[in-house]
């Protein structure tokens, strides 16, 4: 992760497949001025547009600002991005597929210890 907003959002929205349209759309914030926050002068964002972003992206200001948060919320500094992908897949399940997961896993993680 960078270490400022610009760097972080773009990141994130790169990592989501979410365009600045799309983002734009999801938080009324006009266009030209999420573009502002991702150019190269790096505008900061108000408190409030802050929020917007981060809630639509399901991350914390705290990791858009710094690139981490140090709450429970989101562990993005600890983990892959490929693992960051497999738990919103799995998030996305129903009760009977998540068994299915965890049954795959269970067996891939047997042999890894035993081979």
């Amino acid at each position: 992760m960078g270490n400022n907003f610009r760097e972080n959002l773009r990141s994130e929205l790169n990592f989501q497949g979410i365009t600045v349209k799309e983002l734009s759309a999801r938080t009324g914030i006009p266009i030209a001025t999420l573009d502002c926050y991702l150019g190269t002068r790096a505008t900061v964002p108000s408190v409030d547009a802050a929020l917007k972003i981060a809630g639509v992206l399901q991350v914390s200001v705290e990791y858009l600002v710094i690139g981490e948060d140090s709450g429970m919320k989101n562990q993005h500094k600890t983990i892959s991005r490929e693992a960051r992908e497999i738990i919103n897949w799995v998030e996305s399940c129903n009760s009977e597929q998540c068994r299915a997961i965890h049954n795959m896993i269970s067996i891939f993680t047997r042999q890894k210890t035993q081979g």
